[in-house]
C-alpha cells in the first residue's frame, strides 16, 4: 500500500488488535476517602488526590515535592475540571483532572511521564487467614478491594477465576517460589503481559504480604502490611507500580532520537503503533512495504518495554544486514540506518 494510501485509510481505524496492554481508562479520576463534605476536608482530600495522580503519572513518590509543581499544589484547581462526592460506603470525593492541562504541568516540571497504554497484570492473590487459605477469583466479593486498589494506583488488573484446577496452582508454595512455570502455564489463556503473584496472611491483627512480579524474563520483588486487606492491597500495588513505571515512563529533554523501523505492518497495527509511540514523540518518516520507519525520542530499553506491550519482537542483530540490504543495487545510496528494528 502507498504511503498516501496507507494513511488516509490509517485515519479511519481507531480499532485495538488482540494485544494485552490495555488503554488505561479513569487514569485522571481520583477518589480520596473523606470524614465529611467540609471544605477543610475537601482542601485536604484535593491535595491528597493530586499527589495519588501525579504518583500514578509518573511512579516516583517525590515527584509532588518538585519546585516546578509549586504553583500547582498551591492551586490544584487549574488542572481540575470537576469533582463531586461519592457516598460509598467509604464516602469519597472524586476529582477529576484535565489530562491535557495536567500532562503539560508535568512536562513543563520535567518530570517523567507514563501514559495510559499500561501492561495488563495477571494477579494470583492467595488469602490466608485463620479461617484457612483462599485464592482470589474474578468475581468474588474479595477481588473488589484489589480492583480498587488497581484503580487507585493506576494498573489494569486481572484475576484469574480461580476454578479448581487454578486452585491447585496458585498455592503458597508457588506464589512464593521464583519459579514461574506453574503460575505462567495456568495464566497463558488469560492474555496478561505481566505476572504478579501475591501470598498474604494475617498475623496478631496485622496483614502481611510477600509478591513477585515477572515482566518477559525479567523479576521484581518486595513485602508490604497493612492494618487490613484494602489497605494490603494499596501498599503492594503502589510498589508494584513504582518497580514499573521506570520501564515505561518518558522524562522529557533525556531521552535519545532514534529511528525505528518495525516490519509486518498492516492497516490495524499501524494504528495501534502509533498509540503505543506517543509517549515517545513518535514521527512517521517512511512507508516500504510492510515495513515502517519512525523517528522516536527515547531510551532503547523503553522503548523495548512499550513495544513488548504489543508482542512486537526485536530483529536479532545477525539478520539486520540482510534487511538492509535486500534487493539494494550497488552503489546505491543508502537511507538513514534504523537504530532499532523489530517485527510482528
Amino acid at each position: 500500500m502507498r504511503f498516501h494510501q496507507f494513511i488516509a485509510v490509517g485515519c479511519l481505524s481507531l480499532f485495538s488488535l488482540a494485544s494485552h496492554a490495555e488503554i488505561l481508562t479513569g487514569l485522571y479520576q481520583v477518589r480520596e476517602p473523606v470524614a465529611s463534605q467540609s471544605p477543610d476536608e475537601r482542601t485536604q482530600a484535593t491535595q491528597k488526590a493530586l499527589a495519588t495522580l501525579v504518583l500514578r503519572l509518573t511512579g516516583d513518590a517525590k515527584a509532588i515535592q518538585s519546585p516546578a509543581l509549586e504553583a500547582v499544589r498551591k492551586d490544584p484547581q487549574q488542572i481540575i475540571s470537576q469533582y463531586g462526592y461519592d457516598a460509598g460506603p467509604p464516602e469519597a470525593l472524586q476529582v477529576d483532572f484535565d489530562p491535557v492541562s495536567t500532562d503539560r504541568a508535568l512536562r513543563q516540571a520535567g518530570l517523567s511521564l507514563w501514559g495510559t497504554n499500561r501492561p495488563a497484570l495477571l494477579g494470583w492473590w492467595l488469602n490466608d487467614s485463620v479461617e484457612g487459605a483462599s485464592l482470589v477469583g474474578d468475581g468474588q466479593s474479595a477481588a473488589e478491594p484489589l480492583r480498587r486498589a488497581a484503580q487507585h494506583r493506576g494498573l489494569p488488573l486481572r484475576l484469574p477465576l480461580a476454578d479448581l484446577s487454578e486452585q491447585l496452582v496458585g498455592t503458597a508454595e508457588n506464589l512464593e517460589g521464583s519459579n514461574p512455570a506453574p503460575l505462567k502455564e495456568a495464566s497463558e489463556r488469560y492474555g496478561a503481559d505481566a505476572l504478579l503473584a501475591v501470598h498474604a496472611h494475617e498475623d496478631g491483627g496485622q496483614w502481611q504480604a510477600k509478591w513477585r512480579l515477572w515482566v518477559g524474563d525479567q523479576q521484581e520483588q518486595g513485602s508490604a502490611s497493612a492494618a487490613d486487606q484494602a489497605a494490603l492491597a494499596d501498599a503492594v500495588l503502589l510498589q508494584v507500580s513504582e518497580r514499573l513505571a521506570p520501564r515505561y515512563a518518558v522524562k522529557p529533554g533525556v531521552s535519545t532520537e532514534q529511528l525505528l523501523q518495525v516490519q509486518g505492518m498492516t492497516l490495524e497495527r499501524y494504528a495501534q503503533l502509533g498509540r503505543l509511540l506517543e509517549p515517545f514523540g513518535g514521527q512517521l518518516i517512511s512507508v516500504d512495504g510492510d515495513r515502517i520507519v519512525y523517528q522516536v525520542n527515547g531510551s532503547a530499553e523503553q522503548l523495548r518495554s512499550q513495544l513488548g506491550l504489543a508482542q512486537l519482537h526485536e530483529v536479532p542483530a545477525d539478520q539486520v544486514q540482510s534487511v538492509a540490504t535486500d534487493g539494494q543495487a550497488p552503489g546505491t545510496v543508502t537511507a538513514p540506518v534504523p537504530q532499532l528494528r523489530f517485527s510482528w
